[in-house]
């Protein structure tokens, strides 16, 4: 198996134009599968390793959510309890009678702000206000959509709240990442940690996955929910721009994240375990469980397509045959994950005990994974089953 992979992730580079990348698999608390190729700069001096860190994009959600659950946990507050009893202030919470499982699943109506209150990205008080007074883009729970940007002030606003002021990223770190040792980075990196990051390189050229041509049509009309939703907050406007300092080490929860392909396998693979290393539960068992618990499916109200989301992570979608519309996540209807822009991908799969991660830093046009992960994903099925 593993001689197999490793021929069609070395292909990634001869023939797809992949710079530096890594996969990571594992299975029932162990990792069975790490490759590592290729370079960390686009000079190509140097050398991509098997702690090579990356950006991530929304990968980071899948992390950041489960922050959130677990501070919600310690704070004695159930996923399904109003927004409004922490968070007041929040129109949509109050006028949706949202709840936190409902703003985990993309379905508070908050993925964009209007044009006239944008604040720049690194100003996290402004934006927390404008949404706080942002009207709703659809009736909240009544209908999802994906939340690129707000989705990361929503829930580190909450978390602050819940924790008495600790950030996300302090918070994942303390109470997950490192009991865990996950090498995974919500802001606040070392000086060895920004050593070993490589550098996201926007994509070569514009060709969108078909599927994903609704949207890329969408994000063309500034009116759109598509294009709003992606430049709101305002900022970060060059996909380069995450490999600024000021960027990465602010601790963006909704894309800001820096890991290895270890890092975010093992953290999947700690859920599947029932959030439990070396004996020690570092998460509670009915926070793992909710991760891939299907909160909401049908017609993504930003990306354009069918999406399905549990409380924080993506699943595949189902047709009215209740076959898989995709098959991001392998062929198990209990799978779960987040990717990230360009081509990074990790899910979990609870039926066969699998975690999976794929990082990279050639970006290529897309919100979904390509080929580059997908065919992985697929040869492993193959000789897994």
């Amino acid at each position: 198996m593993i001689a197999r992979l490793r021929d069609r992730f070395l292909r990634n580079f001869s023939e797809a134009g992949e710079l530096g990348a890594s996969v990571s698999v594992w299975q029932n608390g162990k990792e069975i599968i790490s490759l590592h190729h290729g370079w960390r700069d686009k000079e190509e001096t140097i050398p991509w390793t098997d702690d090579t860190l990356v950006p991530v994009w929304s990968v980071t959600k899948g992390p950041a959510a489960i922050t959130t659950l677990l501070a919600l946990h310690k704070a004695g507050i159930p996923p399904e309890s109003p927004v409004i009893d922490v968070w007041p202030e929040l129109r949509a919470a109050r006028e949706g009678k949202l709840t936190f499982a409902d703003l985990l699943a993309h379905r508070a109506g908050l993925p964009a702000l209007d044009p006239d209150k944008r604040p720049h990205i690194l100003q996290h008080t402004e934006v927390v206000a404008a949404l706080e007074t942002q009207e709703p883009h659809w009736t909240p729970r009544r209908s999802h959509g994906y939340h690129p940007r707000t989705y990361g002030f929503l829930l580190e606003e909450i978390v602050r709240r819940v924790t008495h002021g600790t950030s996300l990223g302090v918070y994942w770190r303390e109470r997950i990442a490192d009991p865990c040792r996950i090498d995974f980075h919500i802001g606040r990196l070392t000086a060895e940690d920004l050593e070993r990051t490589a550098t996201i390189i926007p994509p070569k050229v514009q060709k969108p996955n078909p599927e994903e041509l609704p949207f890329f049509q969408a994000i063309t009309n500034p009116d759109s929910i598509a294009a709003q939703a992606f430049s709101s907050p305002s900022g970060m406007r060059a996909l380069s721009d995450i490999n600024k300092a000021e960027f990465l080490q602010a601790g963006l929860p909704a894309l800001g994240g820096v890991g290895s392909a270890n890092g975010i396998a093992k953290f999947y693979q700690v859920l599947l375990q029932g959030g439990i290393l070396d004996g020690v539960q570092v998460i509670p068992k009915t926070i793992c469980q909710m991760a891939g618990s299907q909160k909401t499916a049908g017609v993504d109200e930003t990306f354009q397509i069918p999406t399905a989301f549990a409380a924080g992570f993506m699943k595949d979608p189902l047709d009215e045959k209740g076959e898989k519309v995709r098959r991001l996540f392998g062929p198990s209807h209990r799978a779960y994950g987040q990717p990230g822009a360009g081509g990074s991908h990790a899910f979990a799969d609870p039926e066969h005990g699998v975690s999976f991660a794929y990082v990279m830093n050639q970006m290529e046009t897309g919100v979904l994974p390509n080929r580059k992960s997908l065919d992985l994903v697929e040869m492993l099925y193959e000789e897994l089953l």
